[in-house]
């Protein structure tokens, strides 16, 4: 059963998504602020993490940087903040998804269940193709991992799930609305924002010189290339 973490000050919106989530047999945790989040997280180790940013004792983003310290638990934001900048701030800590206040339920839901899909593990054999090696790091797609220079790299379910859509796909252009639509969903084609903050997350980590990437190759106003 798929245990989420809420993590919100706001009495009457935890109260709805506690009901709406044991209704569809989430077993669900509750949080009202980020160190009591950050003991649960440890203590109950959910599957997934739903986090508003505005708590009164810390800043949510500061509990997503405190996750990402240990776990590659995914984490849904749901705040009232509405600028790109703070999204991007967000979703550069770490998070895998934003949605904002007022927000459906069911739109809710529905990324709360592709956010816990990205992180599934790959069954074996589903697909031939296992392991991507570059000058610089092994991606092993069987396994969910990636090594460089003999350490495993830490990365988000998002983040590798980003990966592995280019990694399979080597030498091939890669459409924006088509990688947006695969790692976060049909109704995201036109968030441009989450690309261009996790392609610099995944270049961060995995390319030799950031800024001069030799696998991460951006076709400005088309999409991504992964070349090996």
């Amino acid at each position: 059963m798929t245990r989420v973490l809420v993590v919100d000050d706001e009495p009457q919106i935890v109260r709805a998504l506690v009901i709406n989530l044991k209704a569809r047999k989430y077993e669900v945790d509750a949080a009202p602020d980020g160190s009591t989040a950050l003991e649960l997280a440890a203590s109950r180790h959910p599957d997934v993490v739903v986090l508003d940013l505005g708590l009164p004792d810390m800043d949510g983003v500061e509990v997503i940087k405190g996750l990402r310290g240990w776990t590659r638990v995914p984490i849904l934001v749901l705040s009232a903040r509405h600028t790109s900048d703070e999204k991007v701030e967000a979703l550069d800590a770490g998070a895998d998804d934003y949605v904002t206040k007022p927000f459906g339920m069911d739109e809710l839901l529905a990324r709360l269940r592709a956010a816990v899909r990205r992180a599934e593990p790959v069954g074996p054999g589903e697909d031939d193709l296992t392991t991507v090696e570059t000058e610089g790091f092994t991606v092993d797609l069987a396994a969910k991992k990636v090594n460089r220079g003999g350490k495993d790299v830490r990365l988000t379910p998002t983040e590798w799930h980003l990966l592995e859509v280019l990694v399979r796909n080597t030498g091939r252009l890669v459409s924006q609305k088509q990688l947006l639509q695969e790692v976060w969903g049909p109704s995201y084609g036109t968030e441009t924002n989450y690309l261009r903050v996790y392609m610099a997350q995944l270049r961060r980590k995995l390319e030799a010189d950031p800024s001069h990437p030799k696998h991460f190759i951006t076709e400005p106003g088309m999409g991504y290339r992964f070349e090996k």
